[in-house]
């Protein structure tokens, strides 16, 4: 029996399907990388927004952006819970922020000093409900414990050390 000549197609056909394999798989590779672009600038873009919902609080409320503590404790509760919501929104901003831009410190340096600013409530609402920080992730709640130490607050007076 006489072997039988086969076309080139028999040839190249097995590189053709390695070649197109690996086409494909560059292609879900490229399809991946964006995935992970776009949930990192939908994530960027997010903490943007909630900072910027912030800074519009800072604006309505500028007796909270810089508060008198002892003020706000006198106060009626309307105006404490206000208070309350208002350093918690930072909180939230701070954590939003803080996971996005992990590797930019101004976005760190920026948390810091407005938490300081309110270390004092805080360190208050801490000792009072110690599961009031247990609401953000464990990261953000070191980083709020790591300010008001700087901050020299800490219980049972809470207070703000001068520098």
């Amino acid at each position: 029996m006489a072997a039988r000549e086969t076309g080139w197609w028999f040839k190249w056909g097995n590189a053709a399907q390695i070649a197109a394999a690996l086409i494909a798989a560059c292609g879900f590779g490229a399809i991946l990388l964006q995935f992970i672009e776009l949930r990192g600038n939908h994530q960027a873009t997010s903490a943007r927004q909630v900072y910027l919902g912030y800074l519009d609080l800072e604006f309505k409320y500028p007796e909270f952006a810089e508060p008198d503590y002892e003020a706000i404790k006198k106060s009626d509760l309307a105006n404490r819970l206000r208070y309350e919501s208002f350093v918690s929104y930072l909180l939230y901003a701070c954590e939003e922020s803080l996971a996005a831009f992990a590797a930019r410190e101004e976005w760190r340096y920026t948390c810091e000093a407005e938490i300081k600013v309110h270390a004092p409530f805080l360190c208050e609402k801490v000792a009072g409900d110690p599961t009031f920080l247990r609401t953000y992730n464990s990261r953000t709640q070191t980083f709020v414990k790591a300010v008001m130490t700087a901050a020299g607050v800490s219980p049972p007076d809470c207070k703000t050390r001068k520098t």
